[in-house]
């Protein structure tokens, strides 16, 4: 049997993608658990490290935490070469590489590091949250319409935070609570994909 190069693709893709989204996941919360008195209203980053200038750092929650990123992040990259290859969608294949991107300098850059780990988590958000959207161009239904819905609720939180600021109706939620709201549906759509690209992988490309 030939296995040809779109299957291989789309196998490997599937496969990292599958598992990025299991491994944030669960490596977020093994840091929380780990992490003395933690609530999930704080930010997610405080795993990695605290903001300055009163930055606290809890091991082993901040290597597992900026592990996990790394790891998540350099996944999302090799796999963002691989559907370029399979769909050759240009727009795209840049917001899920800009997502990766995000994700690994995340880990790179703990809360601590000023102003790099701001960057990066807004590039892993702004961008996040636009991938499964712009995804709908490349995938069928009723997946696209799942992208959408996610994305949507992504950036829709995003925003609230961004340009409503204390009058954002979501504020009972504190920071960390709206923070989740804005990653969980992009790890639960990274998931789905990495599913879809499997489930995707047609007899006529064997």
């Amino acid at each position: 049997m030939n296995i040809n190069l779109p299957f291989q693709d789309k196998v490997i893709a599937g496969v990292f993608l599958f598992l990025v989204g299991g491994i944030a996941l669960m490596g977020i919360i093994t840091a929380e658990v780990l992490y003395p008195d933690y609530s999930a209203q704080q930010e997610i980053s405080d795993l990695g490290a605290s903001r300055p200038p009163d930055s606290v750092i809890h091991e082993p929650s901040s290597t597992i935490f900026n592990l996990t990123m790394m790891i998540c992040g350099a996944m999302m990259l090799i796999s963002t070469f691989l559907i370029h290859r399979i769909y050759e969608d240009r727009i795209f294949t840049i917001f899920l590489g800009l997502f990766g991107l995000g994700i690994f300098g995340v880990g790179i850059f703990p809360g601590n590091i000023t102003p790099w780990h701001m960057i990066f988590a807004m590039l892993t958000f702004v961008s996040g949250g636009f991938v499964p959207i712009f995804s709908a161009k490349v995938v069928r239904k009723p997946f696209k319409y799942l992208g959408l819905i996610y994305g949507i609720i992504s950036l829709g939180f995003l925003f609230s935070t961004v340009f409503l600021g204390d009058a954002n109706p979501l504020n009972f939620l504190e920071f960390g609570g709206i923070e989740r709201w804005v990653v969980y549906p992009l790890l639960l759509w990274i998931t789905g994909f990495g599913g879809y690209l499997l489930g995707d992988t047609e007899s006529k490309d064997l």
